[in-house]
């Protein structure tokens, strides 16, 4: 029995000395691989530091450049990107992974993430062909797929829009470009189409003559090209009297609510009567 327990103390030892000796190869490791691994986290900071260094002088050289905003800002976040992959990748090297298994790494995550994010991978090309075809730049008023508005930034995935009534509209890249896309201030003049209705009994030269006055005194009104007054077509109860002038696109609306007022006023003024929709009804004694 003596025996037996001297046996279980002497395999008890022996244990706590192999846990020991683990322990202490482990620490030994450890102390060894601290060096690299400091060296490693000053690395991750000090690239760190650079390339924000980096970013903000890439932003503020953008900002003097003559290149258009949409590139610049896509340029930029493509930039980033690749900037924070490489810094990572020189971090797993002097750790000590080797570079073979960090590009099968990323080879492998980038199929994993390719099939994940598909869609995403489509608005990416997306943006791309916007950038390098530019059927649209940020500040420019577009419509698509039913939504229209003012283009406030362009990134890699979304074009962001920034409507009349103050809402933001993110369109993805991908099924923007698939889609008709109208540029409303892609040229820089824009052709105002109005249409006005007066009755049969009413002097069409005078209306016409009224309208005329009041595109040549609007002073947002282009000269050239030449406004179009002319009788558009004969109604079922009115006369219709086509206005078609020119403005700069910024103009566009605020041209269109004048005319639109003031001719009202100017017809009821001079006699030009406006009809309205009236069923006459005729008795027979």
């Amino acid at each position: 029995m003596v025996l037996l327990d001297e046996g279980i103390i002497e395999n008890a030892g022996e244990q706590l000395h192999k846990a020991h000796q683990f322990a202490q190869a482990l620490w030994d490791g450890f102390l060894a691989y601290l060096p690299t691994l400091i060296f490693a986290i000053v690395i991750l900071i000090v690239g760190y530091l650079i390339s924000k260094l980096i970013l903000k002088l890439m932003k503020k050289g953008m900002k003097r450049s003559v290149v258009d905003v949409t590139v610049t800002k896509f340029t930029y976040s493509l930039v980033k990107i690749v900037i924070y992959v490489l810094l990572i990748t020189i971090v797993l090297a002097v750790l000590g992974v080797p570079m073979t298994s960090i590009i099968a790494v990323i080879g492998t995550a980038g199929v994993a993430i390719g099939l994940a994010l598909k869609d995403s991978l489509s608005n990416i090309a997306g943006g791309f062909y916007i950038l390098i075809s530019k059927p649209f730049k940020i500040g420019d008023y577009i419509a698509s797929d039913g939504v229209e508005g003012t283009v406030e930034a362009i990134s890699i995935w979304y074009t962001h829009l920034h409507t009349h009534d103050n809402r933001s509209v993110f369109m993805p890249n991908g099924e923007l470009v698939k889609s008709n896309i109208i540029n409303y201030t892609y040229n820089p003049t824009r052709r105002l189409d109005l249409t006005f209705s007066i009755s049969y009994r009413s002097d069409v030269e005078k209306a016409k003559q009224l309208l005329a006055e009041l595109v040549k005194a609007h002073d947002k009104i282009l000269d050239e090209p030449e406004a179009v007054i002319r009788v558009l077509t004969l109604g079922n109860s009115s006369v219709d009297i086509a206005c078609r002038p020119w403005v700069k696109p910024e103009n566009y609306w605020d041209v269109y609510f004048d005319l639109t007022e003031q001719a009202k006023k100017m017809f009821e003024e001079n006699g030009i009567e406006i009809p309205y929709n009236q069923l006459d009804v005729h008795i027979n004694s």
